[in-house]
């Protein structure tokens, strides 16, 4: 029982991450940084816009030498996994900013972030049938298959929350529209009635028109 425990440990211990919810200003650019030990360690990066606007983000991500590993333009969500070949710091960056045509539109925005640092040490099988160490290569395999299977499922509850705050922004914003269309319809609605009141007097006052038989 003790065995198992440890291993689980283990490949908690080897996993770091970080994750935050932010709000991006408009035209604001924000960076975040992960270090990184050795190479060949796993870096997870993952991204999604709750509020503000289309939904949508700049990313970017560089390596120490400040070379450009990932980008995109207009992006909800994103969800990537890369290798890293350089030890340092590795740089996340987002920015909530727009072209020409929409520069009047851009809002302020909250974003989902989750940055991972995973490493995956494996134990090396035995020369010897019979020894312990088949045994636990085997269990340090099951917890690892485990290990990635939870990962998934964080990604998906982390998909349908997304989906369900854009889908409740949607609604409050189609609420919002409907209640101002009310509100307007019904002012035109009275408009035209004291029009038609206003037209009906002038045809008994004085200084309406007048029809002789």
């Amino acid at each position: 029982m003790l065995l198992p425990l440890i291993l689980l440990f283990a490949v908690v211990a080897v996993v770091r991450g970080s994750a935050l919810t932010t709000a991006i200003a408009a035209n604001e650019r924000l960076c975040f940084y992960a270090d990184v030990d050795k190479v060949g360690e796993k870096l997870g990066f993952y991204f999604a816009v709750q509020s503000g606007g289309s939904f949508d983000i700049d990313f970017e991500v560089k390596d120490p030498n400040d070379k450009q590993l990932l980008d995109g333009s207009k992006e909800r969500q994103g969800d990537y996994v890369l290798t890293a070949n350089t030890i340092g710091e590795y740089a996340f960056c987002l920015t909530n900013d727009a072209n020409a045509l929409s520069a009047l539109a851009v809002e302020p925005k909250l974003v989902d972030f989750d940055i991972m640092v995973e490493s995956e040490p494996r134990r090396e099988p035995s020369t010897k049938p019979g020894q312990i160490q088949e045994h636990t290569s085997a269990l340090e395999e099951s917890v690892f298959r485990l290990n990635g299977q939870l990962l998934n499922v964080k990604r998906m509850q982390k998909f349908f929350h997304t989906r369900e705050n854009r889908g409740f922004a949607i609604v409050k914003s189609t609420q919002s529209k409907i209640f101002w269309f009310g509100i307007l319809e019904v002012l035109g609605v009275v408009s035209m009635a004291v029009l038609q009141v206003y037209v009906l007097q002038t045809f008994f006052t004085k200084t309406g028109r007048r029809y002789k038989v």
